[in-house]
């Protein structure tokens, strides 16, 4: 019975898990497969994780899509999208026959180049076995190895050239088939060759098989890394959480046990089960795993706890708010696995040559050894034959397949070690050609809420008493400048609070009070000069903060202004040294704000922004972002609110402030994981990215390199000019590594980390 997607949603996307993929020609042949099927929008396969993401319509069969990948030889299988595990790396399984080839090879290679190294030790073996014997001895023992080991080359390599599709195991098969047959008529039917031409290349078929193997097992293993990150994620989640019963008893449950709702109880050095919000107890915790930031984080009443964070030395109560899927652990898993499993457009180019790849080569083996066979000394034969399979082993396409693929993996895991989350995979490429990162001012580059900046007193005041009679009054306001004040006052003073009666608050003005029989009155200027109180005591400091783009308010006592006050949504920390490692890694930051145009150019001073748009809405953020992309090219914009959602949209390369509104979160391609650290976040999947772009360069370098340097080596073009000959071994070796070395490299990305942020760095 056909499986039918629920009809939820328009599209579905759907998760495969194929088997039977060698090269970048699979991939393609699995993709044009797959796309044929109706119903289907996009296609992605990935060859380094062999799974496939299938958007597919509603109501459509999900076994058409099964049903096809059959057909076109790549059995799959559909997986949950929540199952990140790396198939078909079961290194374990695929050393048995590497073994196996091995030891069959090593008889083989003794008795040829033992001949060639010392010729006695020939001469002895074929007194005592005879020549003969020799020979059908090592044909037993090559046609065992191609019999075991290298029979997957033939049942998968002949099944796809009868599908007009040949593969990477069609050029092995065919190579290796040829030379095997070629040894057996020498031995069977010598005199039908010319003189000098009956050769046997028994060794040479082993031990290609053996390389080939062991390339692919090193290969696997290899990969089983390129998710070590997506697994130590994975691992944040512990299995049990203590929950606390109605008696108020605690006892162990599953994690995947919990629901929403739940008390649960967190103990010193306990990792969070689930997302929660604490309701009793306070201390620091880690999250560092989830966000790379290394400073715990302080927890109180009311805060949100992330799955995968490590409790510090408090006991912390929590209820559970997101469970199982819907986990930060989870959440941030599925963002980068889809990320994962995207094409970068550096790919393309990739795709449309390996297609046509093994074709190509098949054909060149057989015009190499026709001219080798026409235009050859003698034995002509035997260089034929030598450069036409050599020519067949050597091409590697799988190295220009997983040349891009294996370093998206990687760098995309990697980054979100540091709390750098793309969404998409492409954004990858495409930040790292970003000359222009325009920021949002509130919530990105401040901390998107006032706090107190300054407070300056009368001569002769104490400063605490004032403190605590304008906390008395601002504690009666909503007002969220109060709340500043209450916060800022609380740090500088303890003084306990005061009551505050006969409370009267004037519309944009200010607040008044009676505090301990006083009349105290908190407010602007103009509540001020209404009540006909000076203000000039404070002039010279009230310009300065102004100067900076400050809020001022003042405070009276009994008809005497005593103190004034600024507040200030304040830049986050580290902003200035981020901004100031973005100029130097070429990229120029520009402020895109709906503030004021004061406030706006005050901000961007003490960030060191020269370029300035202020009083901005929306629609005018769009234009301003279409103005800079036809003038600069490539634009990125990161934001946090509602408000930057349409120019997240438009943005080239969107990053959103994780903390921020749902909807930028939603509409971005790369989210920066914590809200005091996003313009940091910023830098580093700047540097990701372009550590990335170079390792897939280098990757594809060596990948193109490798064939269109050894392909002509293997066709003997060297001969002529003294050069050697490539033997077989030699080039399936050569074919071995290649992929081996691609893997390699790009595991390389598991060790990149971003450099060190300093402010004395930050020179504006």
């Amino acid at each position: 019975m056909m499986t039918e997607l629920a009809s939820l949603d328009a599209t579905r996307e759907v998760h495969l898990s194929l088997r039977g993929l060698s090269c970048a020609g699979c991939v393609g042949r699995a993709e044009r497969a797959l796309a044929a099927v109706p119903g289907v929008g996009t296609v992605v396969v990935n060859l380094a994780t062999t799974k496939a993401q299938v958007t597919y319509k509603q109501g459509a069969p999900v076994d058409a899509l099964t049903d096809a990948l059959e057909v076109a030889g790549y059995p799959a299988q559909q997986v949950k999208d929540d199952d990140y595990r790396l198939p078909n790396v079961e290194t374990g399984q695929r050393l048995m026959p590497v073994v196996f080839a091995a030891v069959l090879a090593l008889p083989l290679i003794v008795i040829e180049m033992g001949g060639h190294i010392y010729p006695p030790f020939h001469d002895g073996l074929t007194q005592v076995f005879g020549h003969t014997a020799l020979l059908w001895l090592q044909f037993v023992l090559a046609t065992a190895v191609l019999l075991g080991p290298g029979r997957v080359f033939f049942a998968t390599g002949f099944r796809a050239l009868l599908r007009a599709a040949p593969d990477m195991n069609t050029l092995v098969a065919a190579g290796t088939g040829a030379a095997w047959s070629y040894s057996v008529l020498a031995i069977v039917a010598p005199n039908m060759f010319p003189h000098g031409a009956a050769q046997v290349y028994f060794e040479a078929i082993a031990v290609v098989v053996t390389l080939v193997l062991l390339g692919r097992w090193l290969e696997a293993r290899a990969k089983g890394q390129t998710g070590d990150a997506i697994r130590a994620l994975l691992d944040l989640q512990p299995s049990f959480a203590e929950l606390i019963d109605e008696a108020g008893e605690t006892r162990k449950i599953a994690s995947d046990e919990v629901t929403v709702g739940m008390r649960l109880r967190l103990r010193p050095g306990a990792r969070v089960p689930v997302d929660g919000i604490v309701l009793s107890g306070e201390g620091a915790v880690d999250e560092s795993l989830l966000t790379g930031e290394a400073m715990p984080v302080e927890k109180s009443v009311g805060a949100s706890l992330a799955a995968g964070s490590v409790n510090g030395s408090s006991v912390l109560d929590f209820e559970a708010t997101r469970v199982g899927q819907d986990s930060t652990v989870a959440r941030i898993v599925r963002m980068v696995n889809n990320a994962q499993g995207s094409k970068l457009p550096v790919q393309a180019l990739v795709d449309q040559v390996t297609l046509w790849f093994v074709p190509v080569i098949m054909g060149l083996a057989v015009m190499v050894a026709l001219a080798w066979l026409v235009f050859g000394p003698d034995p002509s034969l035997s260089y034929a034959l030598v450069t036409g399979v050599c020519v067949l082993i050597i091409a590697c396409p799988c190295a220009m397949g997983l040349a891009t693929p294996i370093s998206v993996m990687v760098a995309l895991g990697r980054a979100a070690q540091f709390g750098v989350l793309f969404r998409k995979g492409d954004a990858l490429q495409r930040l790292r050609n970003a000359r222009v990162m325009v920021f949002d001012k509130t919530g990105t580059l401040t901390k998107g809420k006032p706090e107190l900046v300054h407070v300056s007193v009368a001569q002769g005041v104490d400063k605490a008493e004032v403190l605590s009679l304008v906390a008395a009054v601002e504690a009666q306001s909503e007002h969220p400048i109060a709340h500043a004040f209450l916060r800022g006052l609380s740090e500088r003073t303890e003084t306990p609070l005061l009551q505050a009666d006969h409370v009267r608050a004037i519309p944009g003005q200010g607040v008044e009070a009676l505090v301990e029989g006083q009349v105290i009155s908190v407010g602007s200027a103009r509540l001020m000069a209404a009540r006909g109180y000076s203000i000039e005591a404070f002039a010279s400091d009230v310009s300065q903060w102004q100067a900076a783009g400050e809020t001022i308010l003042y405070a009276a006592q009994a008809g005497v202004v005593v103190a004034a006050l600024s507040v200030a949504d304040v830049v986050k920390p580290d902003a200035r040294a981020a901004l100031a490692a973005l100029k130097q890694a070429g990229i120029t930051p520009v402020m895109l704000t709906g503030d004021t145009e004061k406030t706006a150019q005050a901000i961007a001073a003490q960030l060191g922004i020269s370029q300035v748009y202020a009083d901005c809405l929306p629609e005018d953020k769009q234009e301003t972002l279409a103005q800079l992309q036809s003038e600069y090219g490539v634009v990125g914009f990161v934001g946090d609110g509602i408000n930057d959602a349409p120019a997240l949209a438009l943005a080239d390369v969107s990053l959103a402030i994780r903390g921020g509104a749902d909807v930028a979160v939603e509409t971005a391609d790369v989210i920066l994981s914590g809200q005091d650290h996003g313009v940091i976040g910023v830098v580093r999947a700047v540097e990701m990215s372009r550590a990335a772009m170079a390792n897939i360069r280098q990757n594809l370098f060596w990948a193109f390199g490798y064939n269109v340097v050894l392909i002509p080596v293997a066709a003997g073009v060297l001969v002529p000019f003294g050069g050697p000959l490539l033997s077989p071994a030699l080039g399936g070796a050569a074919m071995a590594l290649s992929s081996v070395f691609v893997v390699s490299n790009a595991l390389r990305l598991h060790r990149f980390n971003p450099a060190p942020l300093s402010v004395d760095d930050a020179t504006g």
